[in-house]
């Protein structure tokens, strides 16, 4: 491989780790942590990671798929005893994962394009679970009939959280944590509240060219993260996620397969390719398919990566929204 460290650029802030076969090729920390006080970003920091909480939530209904409680085929109808209202209650489990559900996503990110718009008229430090997001999109239609078409949808993650937590009878983050974190080894990872984060979390930082400073992202995302994102972890935890579904210790050899294949999408965007089971699938012109996670928000940028032709698991982490995915690119080139 290319000397990596030639690959970052200078002015990245955040911590890069990269593994293969087990075996550290490469890690980095920089950037500060705290910025006004100055402490640095270190291996041990915990970082907002966005939508790629998602790969989480989507592990878990695989679990219990696996388990025979729920069914792929399972509705939303069958499954929540909710009021949908104007949702269609035949929307499966499978069309949620793979976003092709129609449901009414409550950021639609092809209308609005700063997750911030949100919370002009209803606070962001209400959202603490899963329910308090539901008044976002409840009330709105379908944006197009179940199965039609393939588009990235975030409310039909928080319907999936809220189908673990009916099933399991456990809040989605206290199930993943005893059925994903735990059993990985995950002890830095976790869906902690803005205004009482634990130790090593990085602040997250937006620039603002007005100012020529930066301000924390505190007022931008939820108080907590919910289904379709938020969960701060470490590089080394996203790691060890990896290699725990790489050995089947999570979801079976044959339901990992299927989670990074192409389920859906056209693979017209070459950035984002296809969509599997909760991760992206991007075409590997030299082998096997590349399968990742991915989060953007205000102030946060995070993507972790599989190739499974030589098992090598590649992390960009990024507390200032810093471009990880150009530096995927060049890791993949090298």
């Amino acid at each position: 491989m290319t000397d990596i460290k030639s690959l970052i650029d200078e002015g990245f802030r955040g911590n890069i780790l990269i593994v293969r076969k087990g075996a550290v090729l490469y890690e980095s920390s920089s950037g500060f942590a705290d910025l006004a006080n100055e402490i640095p970003n270190t291996m041990d920091t915990r970082f907002a990671t966005a939508s790629a909480g998602k790969t989480f939530v989507a592990v878990g209904i695989l679990q219990l798929v696996e388990r025979g409680l729920i069914k792929l085929g399972d509705t939303l109808g069958t499954l929540l005893d909710i009021d949908l209202k104007q949702i269609d209650p035949d929307v499966t489990v499978e069309q949620l994962l793979n976003h092709t559900s129609g449901v009414p996503d409550y950021f639609d990110e092809t209308v609005m394009g700063d997750y911030e718009d949100l919370w002009k008229d209803y606070p962001c430090s209400k959202i603490r679970s899963n329910n308090d997001l539901f008044p976002l999109f409840i009330d709105k239609a379908m944006m197009y009939p179940r199965g039609e078409k393939f588009q990235y949808n975030n409310t039909g993650y928080v319907l999936l959280a809220a189908i673990i937590e009916k099933i399991s009878g456990m809040d989605f983050d206290a199930y993943l944590k005893k059925n994903i974190f735990d059993v990985c080894g995950m002890d830095s990872t976790g869906y902690f509240e803005m205004d009482r984060l634990p130790s090593k979390c990085a602040h997250n930082y937006i620039y603002c060219e007005k100012t020529n400073d930066y301000r924390t992202n505190i007022f931008s995302v939820g108080a907590k993260g919910t289904g379709d994102g938020g969960v701060f972890v470490t590089a080394g935890d996203l790691v060890r996620f990896w290699q725990g579904l790489i050995g089947h210790k999570l979801i079976s050899e044959d339901t990992f397969k299927k989670m990074i294949s192409k389920q859906s999408g056209d693979g017209s965007d070459p950035e984002e390719g296809y969509y599997g089971y909760g991760v992206w699938i991007i075409d590997n012109p030299k082998g096997t398919d590349f399968a990742y996670m991915q989060g953007c928000d205000p102030g946060v940028s995070a993507i972790a990566e599989y190739n499974p032709d030589n098992e090598q698991i590649s992390i960009a982490l990024s507390n200032y929204g810093d471009n990880v995915w150009a530096l995927m690119r060049k890791i993949r080139k090298g």
